[in-house]
């Protein structure tokens, strides 16, 4: 018996059990190199999925991933936590052939500078610094690799959420297509999505950033004669982004945009 009273096999599997779920989730993201871009006189750090059959004789898509506010630091790992994990299950990699960039966010920076408990989201005059060298970033990456600028992609949540439709409305026609999750735009700027591909999720009990933003900003773009995609999950909280990446036509639709298409 363990000190607890409980059965020492127990205490062993469980550990076991829970060493195992690390191991595979390490496996999982193993395939994100780790690679650091020039920053305000340090470096941001960011991962990078390739695609497994990568030649610079074929062009590919590319999907930029931004996290939310609490995997911003300088670990250059934590920013895999969450949806990055999809992107690299073998079945996908196979069925999706993409680069997928994860850039981290340092600790004192926002993807977008403005606070997300807001009612109404007004954007800044100028990206932040972080999003200005994410940008930066791109433009390497499309010179050093063989990507589709016709397919790029962005999705992110929470403050990645902000950061996503700080992209899309500061760079309008740069992506074929957006995911934000739970995050909040400026509606003023909702005209030039008026023929973007964009899906948009939020949960319903959400405390920390309102759904009322998505809301706003999905009757704006309709407004400007936009069709967007929305889905509310009635039941889920901040975490809307367990559920969308299960949606069984999200990737289809991500991976089937081109701006040669619009």
């Amino acid at each position: 018996m363990s000190r607890f009273g409980v059965p020492c096999c127990l205490v062993l599997c469980t550990v076991l059990l829970m060493t195992h779920r690390n191991l595979l989730r390490a496996a999982d993201l193993a395939p994100y190199e780790a690679h650091t871009f020039p920053s305000n006189g340090g470096t941001m750090p960011y991962r990078l999925l390739k695609p497994s059959d990568y030649s610079p004789d074929k062009s590919y898509p590319l999907v930029l991933f931004l996290h939310g506010a609490g995997e911003r630091g300088q670990d250059n790992r934590s920013q895999l936590k969450h949806v990055a994990g999809v992107f690299a299950q073998d079945d996908i990699r196979a069925k999706y052939p993409c680069f997928v960039l994860a850039p981290q966010c340092p600790a004192n920076q926002l993807w977008c500078n403005t606070p997300w408990n807001v009612d109404t989201v007004v954007q800044p005059a100028e990206p932040s610094d972080s999003m200005k060298h994410i940008m930066l970033l791109l433009d390497e990456l499309q010179k050093e690799y063989s990507i589709d600028g016709n397919r790029l992609y962005i999705m992110g949540l929470s403050m990645g959420g902000f950061g996503t439709w700080d992209a899309i409305t500061r760079y309008p026609g740069k992506f074929a297509a957006a995911v934000p999750m739970c995050g909040g735009g400026d509606v003023r700027k909702a005209g030039v999505l008026a023929k973007m591909p964009l899906w948009n999720f939020h949960g319903a009990r959400d405390g920390a950033v309102k759904v009322k933003l998505s809301h706003d900003m999905i009757a704006a773009i309709q407004q400007a004669g936009g069709q967007p995609r929305y889905t509310e999950y009635p039941d889920v909280g901040h975490n809307c982004w367990t559920p969308a990446m299960q949606e069984p036509e999200l990737l289809t639709w991500l991976f089937s945009q081109s701006r040669e298409t619009e």
